[in-house]
């Protein structure tokens, strides 16, 4: 067993590892200087506790590395099920801020079973698709797989975790159009989503309207399906009041502060306001190592986790963000282009899923980072200060290595 992992080491990947080093110490290195300022007892700022969460993490890549492929792909199934009874546990115990996300196991940390759930439904996800080899040629056949993603999605929204359940959802459509499945038909997953996104602004909902016409012009279905496609989703973008009155009041304040902040700049835009101006102080280069005032005087909140990009920001300033971001695309362009010479289909969507979960998260937490999006409240893969979502990240790069592999075992 020890020979076999040790001549997959040789073989893996060795960009995908170094893209993995460097992103963690610069985590490190922004979360050392959060801690700088932090009082009491050492060995619990948050610095220290990332330097011990890396232990976990690394055992959790390592124990990846020695299951054989065939394992992984054998008992999925019982792991989405286990997954789907451990996103409930949460509802047991008393809220977290708020919030049922973690399990209390008597430590000073808790547990987030979310964070597993999303290399979890991929992989089970992946069996599914290549198990069953579909030519998916008719809608029928990509609901089952929907369904799989869709479950913890609606559990973890309950949580409440909109973030996270909507991370869980990202994958399906590539994964999908990886095995073959027709781009009209993922259009008529997506149309719903923009029927209602566009529906608030008569012009845009007009805009949609015609391309939503010219793509049934386009495709010619079946007379019955494009009408009642057309005229649902037109009707489902009339119920948008309905349903922006069923949002909760501080989903609605964040959205409505994303295109005006100075509707609530001491409430609902408070964190995305001073997120941009800790970016905008530290200018090209930065003001340096623990000298970021945002970050420093607390005006800048959750800035460990959610709001880390605008500590690299402020204190490294733009040319890190960009160096960042360059790392990020390289690394999941690496993932992408391991997929595509992924030689059986399990391993190949099981690289586009996690590719797409790591490019939903950098994508996202950049953007809300930015005043782009609304906060959602999604780390940054390697990062953001976080043990659960630490040792998802390492067990995904695990998984990466283990499928590059060229066959199952």
């Amino acid at each position: 067993m020890f020979k076999a992992v040790y001549n997959q080491a040789s073989d893996m990947p060795i960009s995908i590892i170094i893209f993995t080093i460097m992103l963690t110490c610069l985590g490190l290195i922004s979360l050392f200087s959060i801690s700088m300022h932090q009082f009491g007892d050492l060995a619990i700022t948050t610095f220290t506790k990332q330097l011990l969460f890396l232990i976990p993490a690394i055992v959790g890549f390592l124990t990846i590395l020695f299951i054989p492929k065939y394992i992984i792909h054998k008992y999925i199934y019982a792991a989405y099920s286990l997954m789907l009874i451990l996103i409930f546990v949460p509802f047991l115990f008393d809220t977290i801020a708020g919030t049922h996300r973690w399990i209390n196991i008597g430590l000073p940390v808790g547990v987030q079973p979310s964070e597993f759930a999303k290399w979890i439904m991929v992989v089970a996800l992946a069996r599914y698709l290549s198990d069953h080899n579909l030519r998916i040629k008719r809608f029928t056949t990509i609901l089952f797989p929907i369904f799989i993603a869709l479950v913890p999605a609606i559990i973890i929204l309950q949580q409440p975790d909109l973030g996270t359940a909507i991370i869980l959802l990202m994958p399906i459509l590539p994964m999908l159009y990886w095995v073959g499945a027709r781009p009209f038909h993922l259009f008529i997953l997506v149309a719903p989503v923009l029927s209602i996104a566009t529906a608030f602004h008569t012009i845009s909902f007009s805009v949609w309207a015609i391309l939503m016409g010219s793509a049934l012009y386009l495709t010619q279905p079946r007379l019955f399906f494009g009408v009642l496609f057309y005229f649902g989703n037109i009707f489902l973008g009339l119920l948008s009041p309905f349903l922006w009155n069923s949002l909760r009041p501080y989903q609605q304040k964040r959205i409505l502060t994303l295109f005006n902040p100075e509707l609530d700049p001491l409430g609902a835009a408070y964190q995305t306001i001073q997120s941009k101006v800790a970016i905008g102080s530290g200018g090209f280069f930065g003001k340096g190592l623990g000298l970021g005032t945002q970050t420093h005087l607390k005006f800048l909140p959750v800035q460990e986790s959610d709001f880390i990009v605008s500590v690299i920001g402020e204190e490294f300033g733009f040319i890190t963000i960009s160096i960042m971001l360059i790392i990020f695309s390289l690394f999941i362009l690496k993932i992408v282009k391991l997929a595509f010479l992924a030689k059986e289909r399990f391993p190949g969507l099981v690289l586009i899923g996690i590719g797409t979960i790591f490019m939903a998260h950098v994508f996202v937490n950049t953007a809300m980072s930015t005043g782009m999006i609304p906060v959602k409240g999604l780390p940054l893969p390697f990062i953001s200060a976080g043990g659960s979502f630490l040792l998802s990240c390492f067990i995904m790069i695990g998984l990466i290595i283990k499928m590059s592999d060229e066959s199952i075992e």
